[in-house]
């Protein structure tokens, strides 16, 4: 099976490019700009012909959609740029794929919800509330996926974090070691993912896809839920990044979210139910602390090696 990853140079792009070497899958990585060390084929989603040019070119069985537009608080004066990327983009994947009878594995994100108040976990057929630009346009690229009529698996993640890119876990990493107070939002409630248990879970479906090689549609298409498992605060959160990395001299301190303005009121809850993806794929999904544990560990080795070159 050949396979097509979208902002394959981003978080989730590259523990899709560790997933691979796992896979007797082909896999071709894309993204609009080159990154060091990472063998990138240059894609533009945002033209549906450049996109079915390279999905014939290399006969692609399936996209997994890494591409988003995520900037929450910019994408509030920068509205139509995020829909070209978060509701645009995705369609043009959507329709490549019902050309080739393939399957579209598309993320999207927790911030679908927020504009009710909420105190359950979030399901996969509760309507969509979003509170900006960012939740509106990821909430319209599902329903263009869903109206080209191609078989799809949309997940819905949450508070992404990795050892690439810029990330939550990173940012904490480097404010508690450096400064002697931080103050950290406690009203706001969710999960963090690891990504790499994120491609785990895609890496699963793409499996299940293999077997079950749909001739009249794929039987699992539809709307999915994955984080860790499990729920915190972002105080929680930072308080637990901290204590993982042994840095105990920042005073970190719990606060409300409107100490800190935003262009952009972000979910209040946004716990996800998982039960369906559990339930249909088989999958177990590691617990938050433990999940985030591996991470911190792989940035110190990531850190002690570095230092170690440097000498």
């Amino acid at each position: 099976m050949n396979i097509l990853v979208t902002g394959a140079n981003g978080q989730l792009g590259r523990e899709m490019r560790l997933i691979a070497q796992d896979t007797p899958y082909h896999f071709i990585f894309t993204d609009v700009v080159e990154a060091e060390g990472v063998e990138t084929t240059l894609l533009d989603i945002t033209s549906l012909e450049a996109v079915k040019q390279l999905v014939k070119a290399h006969d692609i069985h399936c996209i997994v959609n890494c591409a988003a537009y995520t900037n929450v608080d910019k994408a509030e004066s920068d509205e139509a740029f995020c829909r070209v990327l978060n509701a645009e983009a995705p369609r043009n994947l959507a329709e490549a794929m019902k050309e080739v009878n393939g399957l579209l594995i598309h993320i999207s994100t927790d911030y679908v919800f927020g504009g009710d108040p909420y105190n359950l976990p979030c399901r996969e057929d509760q309507k969509g509330t979003p509170t900006g630009a960012y939740g509106r346009t990821k909430l319209e690229g599902e329903k263009y996926i869903q109206a080209t009529g191609c078989d799809y698996v949309i997940l819905r993640t949450a508070w992404l974090y990795s050892e690439y890119g810029k990330n939550f876990v990173k940012t904490m990493l480097n404010l508690t070691a450096t400064k002697p107070q931080l103050k950290v939002v406690f009203d706001q409630a969710g999960t963090p993912t690891y990504a790499y248990d994120l491609a785990k879970a895609i890496q699963t479906i793409l499996q299940d896809y293999t077997v079950e090689s749909p001739t009249s549609g794929y039987s699992k298409t539809g709307i999915y839920h994955f984080s860790n498992e499990g729920v915190c605060s972002w105080y929680d959160f930072t308080k637990a990044i901290a204590a993982m990395a042994g840095q105990t001299q920042c005073d970190i301190q719990p606060c409300h979210s409107n100490e800190f303005p935003s262009p952009v009121k972000r979910p209040a809850y946004s716990v996800l139910d998982k039960t369906k993806i559990k339930e249909t794929f088989g999958i177990q999904i590691p617990y938050w602390i433990d999940s985030l544990k591996d991470c911190v560990n792989h940035l110190k080795e990531l850190k002690y090696d570095k230092k170690n070159m440097e000498k």
